[in-house]
């Protein structure tokens, strides 16, 4: 890796009507009382609000410099409230193996979409196979299912271009604290996303804007000399004595030097192919639930009083976690303006998300409320954790009948468990609201999953007065939050035990959670086969 040595200035607040020059003014004061150090101009690291006090709300401002040649103590880094970080830059060593032909990455989510933007850098060719279409095309699917009902099981709100993540908020937080984060987010800044998602301390992009950068990316792979191959689905793979020589496809044969599984959480007929090969795989935790919906201005009020609607502030966001002692229900996926969206990419199925545009201008906020679900739950093999998740997903269409109706429940129905009231101050975004029926969540939920999200609701509504209001609503089922699985893989090489060069990554082989964490462990795969192959194109 390559390094940067910076100073961060930490815990500056300021009103949220200041400018942030005055942010940078206490931090050069505090840098101005160090001495024999070389540094550049400062720069905004961080931005959080601080809520906590509803008359007075604050920026908190992490102000930071470049650092050459000095040192520092402990004791006087703590007493201005700075620390020293390292900001690291993918840096390669280049191997000496020789490739039999190009790597093969299957999957364009963050992950594959990472891992062979930085090989086609290194001149590897790669080959990116998405069973989706591109990013127009998928759209058009996407519309064509809202309008007609019509699902296309391989380009839909999951599969496509720029995978799952493409449709939701392009919230770009993530709880692995990596160097590697500041790096995703500078690339996406590179390719188009907003400037404000390298400071900001929950970054998002956006649907529209995250659409139009993974185009771009998609775009550089194809110039550097890698092929994206679209609406080509990833069959299996030919192997001798663990090397993959080449896959099958739905577009035939191409050979294969590396393989990188990149396949999302949801591509349960690839999951499929990989146990019938008795590849190395074991069931995981999860969590499923339900999204809940509230008027965005209400959810602003309760949390910034006064202050909500400030032009500064945008909608508010929260994160919210209850332990039952027994398992975890927290939100997850929270979406300001935004709406409760159909996921599903299998027929007979119902399955919610959330997503946002840049603007987060409508009408409500939502989030998943989400329950833990053990291996113990459900039996703890991989196939028995798909068919636990499927089995609500079916469940949930069945009870509404069918057509991919969402079954919906106000808050106040669902705790008291009577159902007698229709939604109306808050009006469902499923599907524009048109394709809801209630129903109770009892119908297609385990009842140890609806018993743990009733406590929390409780627990919910004391630190944000409001969440449990009654007319809130509900929607299911939301179980798509991780993959079920984990593909085992070697922790030094990354690669799948009991193979040669077949790699897997990212979300849907149950190691990571989301889009920045997703498109760093791409990059640290990337960075693997480099450090084990010579390029294929000299640059």
């Amino acid at each position: 890796m390559c390094k940067r040595r910076i100073i961060v200035f930490n815990n500056i607040k300021q009103p949220i009507n200041a400018s942030v020059e005055e942010a940078f003014s206490v931090a050069r004061k505090k840098l101005l009382s160090l001495t024999g150090c070389g540094t550049s101009e400062l720069f905004l690291y961080r931005r959080s609000i601080d809520a906590r006090k509803k008359d007075c709300i604050l920026f908190v401002y992490s102000v930071g410099a470049e650092l050459w040649d000095c040192k520092i103590s402990e004791e006087r880094l703590k007493k201005i409230d700075a620390q020293i970080i390292s900001v690291e830059e993918p840096k390669v060593s280049v191997g000496e193996s020789i490739l039999s032909a190009p790597p093969v990455i299957v999957g364009s989510g963050p992950c594959g979409l990472f891992c062979a933007l930085l090989l086609a850098e290194w001149g590897y060719a790669p080959v990116l196979l998405e069973r989706g279409s591109s990013v127009s095309l998928r759209k058009k699917a996407v519309e064509a299912f809202y309008s007609e009902h019509i699902l296309d099981i391989d380009s839909n709100i999951q599969f496509g271009a720029g995978g799952a993540g493409t449709f939701s908020d392009g919230k770009l937080v993530t709880r692995v604290n990596d160097p590697l984060c500041n790096y995703v987010l500078h690339r996406f800044v590179e390719f188009g996303a907003p400037a404000d998602i390298e400071f900001i301390a929950k970054p998002h992009v956006g649907t529209d804007i995250l659409s139009e950068v993974v185009d771009k990316i998609l775009q550089r792979i194809s110039e550097l000399g890698g092929k994206v191959y679209y609406n080509t689905k990833f069959i299996s793979a030919n192997e001798t004595l663990g090397k993959v020589n080449s896959v099958k496809t739905s577009r035939g044969e191409l050979p294969c030097g590396v393989l990188v599984l990149a396949i999302g959480h949801s591509a349960r007929d690839t999951y499929g192919e990989l146990l019938s090969k008795s590849m190395n795989i074991e069931g995981k935790s999860f969590s499923v639930g339900m999204r809940i919906e509230h008027k965005a201005h209400d959810i602003d009020k309760a949390m910034f009083g006064d202050f909500a609607g400030h032009p500064s502030l945008g909608h508010a966001e929260y994160n919210l976690s209850h332990d039952t002692k027994n398992r975890g229900v927290y939100t997850f996926c929270m979406c300001p303006g935004g709406e409760v969206v159909a996921a599903a990419s299998e027929q007979g199925g119902v399955v919610v998300n959330g997503m946002s545009y840049h603007a987060r201008a409508s009408e409500n906020s939502n989030s998943a409320v989400v329950c833990s679900v053990f291996k113990e739950d459900y039996g703890s093999s991989a196939p028995l954790a798909i068919d636990f998740q499927r089995k609500i997903e079916r469940a949930a269409f069945a009870c509404t009948g069918g057509d991919f109706n969402a079954p919906i429940i106000t808050v106040g129905d669902f705790l008291s468990g009577q159902i007698k009231n229709q939604p109306h101050r808050i009006t469902p975004s499923y599907m524009n609201g048109s394709n809801v029926v209630i129903r109770s969540p009892e119908e297609y939920l385990p009842d140890f999953v609806c018993n743990a999200i009733k406590g929390a609701l409780h627990n919910f509504d004391n630190k944000i007065h409001g969440f449990a209001c009654s007319d809130a609503v509900l929607t299911g089922a939301e179980t798509r939050t991780s993959a079920p699985l984990r593909i085992i893989r070697d922790p030094d090489t990354r690669i799948a035990t009991g193979y040669t060069n077949l790699y897997p990554a990212g979300e849907g082989a149950g190691y990571a959670g989301g889009i920045t964490s997703a498109a760093i462990d791409g990059l640290k795969t990337a960075i693997s086969i480099i450090g084990k192959y010579k390029p294929i194109i000299s640059r």
